[in-house]
């Protein structure tokens, strides 16, 4: 009970909280922008049929709209109604593919982004910290600091400048992955091998750009950290009491060390969702970014509040889930 009054119940809260403020400004930013949905929906109906509407027919079409995409009313009618709408996961038609719902163009393309998102993250996670507690411990090496050297010129790189150093090196000058897309064109998706091997090649140059980057933020964390924790006083005690130093660098060090990382993660999670958008547009996967992209140049609110809300609360759930099992990782976390 004292662990759940403590240490559950105050994270859950926190929880609800961020929730409750990211949707709320997510659902206040694209009414400050000069975007009028209604109005660029009527625009394009118009230069589409190319003919001239009397006044109230525009005036019509306006309210029948307004009706449809949810926007009747004052601001804050149309706020409750959105959290009316949003404990049913109901996000309304799009403005921009009407009127396919929200939740079916996301759901289409929520796979592509986790697919990316989630073996780009572990790979570069996992890599980085082994070669950053690697690094720290044997710090007076010439190869420790040349991996410095690379993290430190690789990390500040942006996403989308190492996608346009990938495309470079790896389509034009050396033509071995495709350029952009999800898979080749004319090929049907489907559950086959073939299928597998063509997605997979179409995501190689989108996960690199992202792993690169990310090795180089883990690396030098992970470094850091551990050259500070050789330098304790029970590495020293461990190193006279005559430990191999294999369990000294895994068991005291690396152990150590990881512990931050692991929080790092989580919060990890919504910087490398931000460098997805930027990658997935650079090279035209067709994941939840590609669609952000879209949705923001059509004024298309209800999927723009439609990814932002689903990603707020996968970020803030992945903090949580990282926060009720450090316990576990950290057994210092369980006694306080």
């Amino acid at each position: 009970m004292k662990v759940l009054k403590t240490y559950i119940i105050p994270r859950l809260i926190q929880y609800l909280l961020v929730i409750f403020i990211g949707i709320t400004i997510t659902f206040i930013i694209p009414r400050l922008t000069p975007i009028d949905p209604v109005q660029s929906a009527i625009n394009r109906l118009t230069s589409y049929g190319g003919a001239y509407m009397e006044p109230e027919a525009v005036a019509s079409m306006q309210n029948t709209l307004k009706e449809l995409y949810g926007l009747e009313g004052g601001v804050v009618e149309q706020y409750f109604a959105f959290w009316k709408h949003l404990f049913t996961f109901d996000f309304g038609p799009s403005l921009s593919m009407f009127p396919t719902l929200v939740t079916e163009i996301i759901a289409n393309s929520l796979p592509w982004t986790f697919f990316l998102l989630f073996f780009s993250l572990i790979i570069s996670w996992i890599i980085g910290n082994i070669l950053g507690g690697l690094a720290g411990y044997f710090k007076e090496k010439k190869w420790s600091n040349v991996l410095a050297v690379v993290a430190m010129s690789i990390y500040p790189i942006p996403y989308y400048v190492m996608a346009l150093i990938l495309v470079i090196l790896f389509v034009y000058i050396f033509p071995i992955f495709p350029m952009m897309g999800g898979y080749s064109v004319g090929i049907q998706p489907s559950f086959t091998w073939s299928f597998f091997l063509d997605v997979l090649r179409h995501s190689i140059l989108p996960a690199i750009s992202l792993i690169l980057v990310g090795i180089g933020w883990w690396f030098l964390s992970m470094r850091s950290m551990t050259s500070n924790i050789v330098a304790e006083d029970f590495v020293t005690y461990a190193e006279f009491a005559g430990l191999p130093k294999n369990k000294l660098l895994y068991s005291y060090v690396m152990r150590n060390g990881v512990l931050p990382q692991i929080t790092a993660l989580a919060l990890q999670i919504g910087g490398i969702f931000n460098g997805a958008i930027i990658t997935e547009v650079a090279f035209s996967y067709p994941g939840v970014g590609s669609l952000l992209q879209k949705s923001i140049t059509n004024g298309d609110f209800n999927l723009m509040m439609g990814i932002s809300v689903l990603s707020i609360i996968a970020i803030a759930t992945a903090s949580l889930i990282i926060d009720l099992i450090y316990p576990l990782f950290d057994p210092r976390i369980r006694y306080r």
